[in-house]
């Protein structure tokens, strides 16, 4: 921390003058920006509405009460295909994204120039485009149904899994790969003996959390037509049967909470 000498005494300062000026700086540029957006919002936005927005709420909170229980009935094979959308999804994504981390790894790469841009492009691309996004585009090239929902899980997944696997890689004790490669161990070896089994926890802790994001992901694709529980939300939402969509809002939130629960159990038990 800089020290200033003020009548010959020390004064000690969080800053320096420089690095103070800098820092109120940029909060002044961050306050502009915060009121240059306000603006705009304010332009864009029908005031009328907002002023009764808590009066249209209490008026569809009312339609949507009670529940019609008997529509559970039509929600069971959807929920089971929103549950198929995620595991398939995640797997598909674990297969894709297990052989990516290696090659975005530096300690893994067959080359840090060429390889390793390569994977790290694939999963950028994956983790910057939603899984609804992926789910549109699909549906407009294989049309609707889970399939697409699955594709789009997995797509979405590929780069996260990719991601925190490669990290995991390059964060693994140097000791011990050293101590393979000393007794003359091969390549393949000394990550099957020495990398493979120092990320295996993590490993495990990604796929299942990642499973857990794509359970709740995977409760929305059916409104682009990707198949599983949302589907049946969309049309309830579209007849305004708001009484069924009640229903559907009740099973996703259990299906998650389930999912949250169950995911933290095994994490637990791997980690």
């Amino acid at each position: 921390m800089p020290v200033s000498v003020r009548s010959g005494t020390k004064v000690w300062q969080r800053r320096d003058r420089n690095t103070q000026l800098a820092v109120w700086f940029g909060w002044l540029v961050a306050t502009a920006l915060v009121v240059l957006s306000w603006e705009v919002i304010s332009e864009r936005t029908m005031w009328m509405f907002v002023e009764d927005a808590h009066i249209q709420a209490a008026d569809l909170l009312g339609r949507m009460v009670p529940p019609r229980w008997s529509y559970m009935d039509r929600l069971w094979q959807p929920l089971w295909d929103t549950l198929n959308i995620a595991t398939l999804g995640t797997l598909i994504a674990i297969v894709l994204g297990v052989p990516l981390a290696f090659l975005a790894a530096r300690n893994t790469t067959p080359s840090v120039l060429f390889v390793r841009p390569l994977a790290l492009l694939v999963i950028v691309a994956s983790r910057s485009i939603n899984s609804l996004i992926w789910a549109l585009l699909l549906v407009s090239i294989i049309g609707p149904g889970v399939l697409a929902g699955v594709i789009a899980i997995a797509l979405r997944s590929v780069g996260f899994i990719g991601k925190l696997l490669y990290e995991a890689l390059e964060e693994i004790d140097e000791g011990a790969v050293e101590a393979i490669e000393s007794t003359g161990a091969s390549r393949p070896q000394v990550i099957g003996y020495a990398m493979v089994p120092q990320v295996a926890p993590a490993f495990a802790g990604i796929s299942v959390f990642r499973w857990d994001i794509n359970i709740r992901e995977s409760t929305v694709l059916g409104l682009v037509g990707a198949g599983g529980i949302g589907l049946q939300l969309e049309a309830s939402i579209s007849q305004l049967a708001w009484r069924e969509a009640s229903v559907i809002f009740l099973v996703i939130l259990v299906t998650v909470l389930a999912s949250e629960w169950l995911s933290a159990r095994i994490r637990h038990a791997i980690i």
